[in-house]
């Protein structure tokens, strides 16, 4: 086996095995599947509606993670102020939170008798089991991932060629659009992908804080895990279902990322 990369060849072993580790339990998946009756299994109406809802939750509760969390990166990137150092950490809380306990958190904030969800019930305003409640569970567990991704390219990208502009005379929001933003784009095409899979198969949040009801709050894992106790073939079908949506979007701007990132190079 060459080595061109230099490491020692004993880490081949752990590195083989760790990979084994994921993709055994996705092969078994594969395995059990029934494909006879694989296209009957995944086109019931439920499933069909659950995996529609899925895809619009997971792009909008993204779109929410672009709008809020490319601001909160860049701010944590650059500034030295002794509040937003101190406020990294609550920011990334979510990464190792366990989802249920952000789904009570959101349901005491945004439900009906919550800390914010009281004065917005009187304005008649609900929140807590719909689809904004699936978008707002998705985008609280999803949004450090996006942050953390676009925090460390902007610190791995500095500040030399913002410097050189605003030397230049081009003011901030120039400096913004037209430096920053395309240094920082393949961090953001990254971030984005890793909130968006995260979103997709987000589960404890979306079920504490939104429930499940079809066609409304039941996404595709809530699906899975109901027809896991009524259904198994059909829940391991919508299993590999989701398993293929999510390596669809991953491996495909993942792609797209490391072309940008060596056209950049070559540049």
């Amino acid at each position: 086996m060459s080595n061109p990369a230099g490491l020692p060849r004993w880490l081949y072993l752990p590195a083989a095995v760790g990979a084994l580790f994921v993709a055994v339990p996705l092969a078994a998946i594969a395995a059990r599947v029934d494909w006879p009756n694989i296209l009957q299994l995944i086109s019931s109406e439920s499933s069909v509606n659950a995996l529609l809802l899925s895809l619009r939750t997971a792009t909008a509760s993204t779109v929410l993670c672009l709008i809020f969390g490319v601001p909160m990166a860049l701010v944590l990137a650059r500034s030295d102020s002794r509040v937003v150092r101190a406020a990294r950490p609550l920011i990334l809380l979510p990464l190792v939170l366990p989802p249920v306990v952000g789904g009570i958190a959101l349901l005491y904030a945004f439900g009906r008798l919550g800390l914010i969800g009281q004065y917005l019930d009187a304005a008649g305003v609900q929140i807590a089991f719909t689809t904004t409640a699936v978008v707002l569970a998705q985008t609280f567990v999803s949004l450090p991932f996006l942050v953390i991704a676009l925090e460390g390219a902007a610190r791995t990208a500095g500040t030399g060629y913002e410097t050189v502009a605003a030397t230049l005379g081009a003011r901030p929001s120039r400096v913004w659009w037209r430096v920053t933003l395309p240094l920082l784009t393949p961090g953001l095409v990254s971030g984005a992908v890793l909130a968006f899979a995260r979103s997709l198969g987000e589960f404890g949040a979306t079920l504490t804080f939104a429930g499940s009801r079809e066609g409304v709050t039941r996404t595709l894992p809530l699906e899975i895990y109901l027809q896991r106790e009524s259904d198994p073939d059909a829940a391991v079908a919508l299993s590999l279902l989701l398993v293929v949506v999510a390596a669809v979007v991953v491996l495909g701007l993942g792609t797209r990322r490391l072309r940008g990132d060596s056209a950049w190079s070559a540049a």
